[in-house]
């Protein structure tokens, strides 16, 4: 009796070879000894001599993966006089970091400051009375699907609510910033 053999015999070798390979892997990965990693305070090392001679507790347990930080740059020095400033930036009126700014223009920035958060001011004056108004004492007028759908009426006065209290809060945020630049004068 002749038995037939169904199937490549180079695929079976294939899957022989891949096996012991696989085995040889695994064997080759229980043997080799793991690194100790030691931390320094903030920084890792798995340098035994580095450790022991800073002094760097071995960390026990896991696998520990240590990225790499962005380095912080440092300005360049500067030169023992500041250079002049530009002629574009003398005729914008404004001034680089560090240097002392003349009073005119210090009252005039302070003036473009107070007319911009007095805009600001009645802006959110406006907005509050538009919510005030549409909140009407706690029962705004129901729209369209809020009459079949109390749910969502309770939803829209809730929201109304915390609108007008966020608005009041931006009212005497602004309130105050107008306040500390008349006490600056």
């Amino acid at each position: 009796m002749r038995l037939r053999h169904h199937g490549h015999p180079m695929k079976h070798a294939l899957a022989l070879v891949f096996a012991a390979l696989a085995a040889a892997g695994a064997q080759a990965q229980a043997t080799q000894a793991p690194t100790r990693v030691f931390r320094c305070g903030n920084t890792y090392t798995n340098d035994a001599a580095e450790a022991q001679a800073k002094g760097c507790k071995p960390m026990d347990g896991g696998n520990f993966t240590v990225i790499q930080g962005t380095r912080v740059l440092t300005p360049p020095p500067r030169a023992a006089s500041a250079p002049a400033a530009t002629p574009a930036a003398a005729a914008s009126g404004s001034a680089q970091a560090g240097q002392r700014i003349d009073s005119s223009e210090q009252r005039a920035r302070d003036a473009d400051a107070r007319a911009i958060l007095e805009g600001e001011l009645k802006k959110a004056e406006a907005r509050q009375a538009e919510l005030l108004k549409e909140y009407n004492n706690g029962e705004p007028e129901k729209l369209g699907p809020e009459t079949r759908n109390y749910q969502k009426y309770l939803d829209r006065v809730a929201e109304l609510k915390a609108a007008i209290a966020r608005n009041e809060a931006d009212i005497a945020g602004i309130r105050r910033e107008l306040s500390r630049l008349t006490a600056a004068r």
